[in-house]
Order: C-alpha cells, then structure tokens, then sequence
C-alpha cells in the first residue's frame, strides 16, 4: 500500500467508523419468543391500533394477523415478484384512526415497457379487503433487472411521505440523474402531490418527488426519536453499507464516492469524499447487507434508549448499535444466526419486534 493510499485511508477513517464484523462481539443476555411463525420474507409489518399486526410477504401477500391467526387480506396489488422486488415496505397514516390510509411500497409491473419498478400505493382495509386503492407514484421505466427496489415508508412529523427507491442496478445513470428514477428518497404529500417546497421542484426536467439523491440502495429508514431527522441506511457493493441522515437536496455521493469495491473486488472508484457530497455517519466493511431499521424509543431495554437496530441479511443476526452524540460508538449482535433479519419494528408494548426469514416474526426478551 502505497504512503498517499495508507494517508487516505487514514483520514477516511477519522471522518467514518467502519465496523469488522468479524470483531463485533455477540450479546448472550437477550433471547427471542417466537410470536408470528411460518413466515418466508416478512419484508414490512405495522402494528395496527387494536395490537394486531398487517403482515407484507416479498411474494405478494398481505397478512393480518390476529388473535393468532394469519388471515391473508383480499384485493392487494399485483406485484412484480422477481429478485428484490415483491410487495415490501407497509405503513399506516399518522391519522390512521380517522381517515384509515394505509401506505405500502412495491415492485410494479404496471405500464408497457416489461419488468417492473418500484410504487407506492394507499389503500383502506375493510372487511378483510384492500379498497379504495390509489397509486401514488411509479417509477419508471420498468427493467426485468432483479436488485435493487428499495424502499422503505416513513412519516415525518409535518404528515410528509417519504419513500425510497434503489437504483435497481443501473448505477452509471440513475443516481446522479435528477431527470431519472432511483437512487433516491423521495417526498411527498400524503394524497401524493408534490410539496412545493421540494428541493427540485423549480429544477428543469427534474423528478420533482425527489428530495436526495446519489443512493444504491436503501432498505432502511427511520425518524430518530428525539432530533426527529430522518436517518437512513443503504447497501453498499462489496463493503460500504451506510448510515446516512438525509437532508433536502443533498447528494450521498453514488457511485462517485463509495467505501466499497466491486463484487469481483475491482475499484469501482479511488474516491471516498468529494466537495458536495455527503459523508455517512457509519460504513461496514465487510458489508452486512442491511435491512430493517428501528431506534429503541421505550424503557423496555433499559439503558438501550437511543440506540440505533439494523437487521443484517448477510451475517443474519440483529446489529445492536450504541449511539452517542449522533455516532455509532459500538456494536453488538442479538439474535445471532437465528436468519435473514428483514424487518424491525417497535411495538405498542415498548419490545422490539423482528421479521426474519423462514422464520416469522419475534420479540427480542432478555434471558432469565
């Protein structure tokens, strides 16, 4: 390695914490119960109002479960269930006890160019059905391409959607193209118009949805309990998965500026910063492959308040990560090896929730 390489590396390393894994120490205090079984890819769940919960399985179907029993929802959307794509992420409206809007992410078909892209729709539950449906955005175009959808749903405390949408494997064009779709978090309304004050908004041929840019591919998204920011993760190539706190207009570097290589383990790029593109606040090298993400917000796990979770696909185990002053200061493993964690959520109850693959969904309890 040569002196200006070892110097970068160096000052990358000041400015970012990377993780090896292979060094993150397993927690043994905190086990699991089995709440939801015989789940294969329990991409999204909410809990509903009465504490039951509204189930998302990758292969398209809608799941609420109740009283211990899975009842599958009729009329959901027909999606485009190839690689990452399928029926993902599910959220409900702030005012969901009034107005009964129910927002969910998936993989669609829709249009006439073949393959799919990734939509959002909302939908009223009723009678066991999905009614009311209406289709807030689509991507385009469509591509028989199998990676990267995205997408993760968040509120924010004005009533704004946010969304996100992968690059779905077109990393040369989509990211840093304003004009173009994926690689992006998206805003808007909750009826699915265009806040005015979007960043793009006046910006020529611009998506006007799009509120940052330069993303691969993020599957996590979370408002932080206390600053109320919007903090994100994304998966990175071989090494660079990140967390990053979003911001309006602002441009996260992909594939620019990237801590990762190749899957072949070429250089994509000799950059990791660039003026005008922004740092994240935490990078993996080896990735984990990061899905799911969820801040513990209750007293439930004591002096755990404020730390960040994130599911890890590759490792299969859930990344405890202990923040202090906006940072991730350490880590640690829960569940370790119990699968393919894809979705965390906080419950009513204050425990912490975790959709894992072939698995279902479980609570995280600490051991007697």
């Amino acid at each position: 390695m040569t002196f200006l390489r070892q110097s970068l590396l160096f000052i990358g390393l000041i400015s970012v914490f990377a993780c090896a894994q292979d060094k993150t120490p397993i927690d043994v205090k905190h086990s699991y119960e089995l709440i939801v079984p015989d789940l294969q890819n329990p991409w999204g769940f909410v809990f509903m109002p009465d504490q039951s919960m509204l189930i998302n399985e990758k292969d398209g179907r809608m799941i609420h479960f109740k009283n211990g029993k899975k009842i599958d929802i009729k009329n959901v959307p027909t999606v485009y269930n190839r690689g990452q794509g399928g029926l993902l992420d599910i959220k409900l409206h702030p005012n969901y006890t009034d107005n009964g809007w129910i927002y969910m992410s998936y993989a669609s078909s829709e249009r006439k160019d073949k393959g799919g892209h990734t939509a959002i729709m909302r939908a009223k539950l009723v009678d066991g059905a999905l009614i009311e449906k209406q289709l807030l955005y689509k991507a385009t175009p469509n591509t028989t391409k199998g990676q990267h959808f995205g997408s993760r749903i968040v509120f924010d405390d004005k009533g704004y959607l946010f969304f996100t949408i992968g690059e779905r494997g077109n990393r040369d064009e989509n990211p840093q193209d304003l004009t173009r779709d994926g690689g992006k978090v998206y805003r808007l309304n909750d009826d699915g118009s265009v806040p005015e004050d979007n960043p793009f908004v006046k910006k020529a041929n611009a998506k006007t949805a799009i509120f940052s840019y330069g993303h691969r591919n993020p599957q996590g998204m979370v408002i932080h309990p206390e600053t109320r920011a919007i903090w994100t993760h994304e998966h990175g190539p071989k090494g660079g998965d990140e967390i990053n706190i979003i911001e309006a207009g602002k441009n996260y570097g992909w594939p620019i500026i990237t801590y990762g290589v190749n899957y072949s383990g070429t250089q994509i790029t000799n950059e990791t910063s660039r003026p005008g593109m922004e740092q994240p606040i935490h990078y993996w090298d080896p990735s984990i492959a990061p899905s799911g993400m969820e801040f513990i917000s209750s007293d439930t796990y004591g002096d755990w308040k404020g730390d960040l979770l994130v599911g890890s696909l590759k490792f299969q185990y859930l990344d405890h990560c202990y923040i202090d002053n906006g940072k991730v200061v350490k880590e640690e493993r829960l569940l370790n090896e119990l699968g393919r964690v894809r979705s965390i959520n906080q419950g009513p109850d204050g425990f912490i929730y975790v959709g894992i693959e072939n698995l279902g969904i479980v609570k995280l309890i600490k051991t007697k």
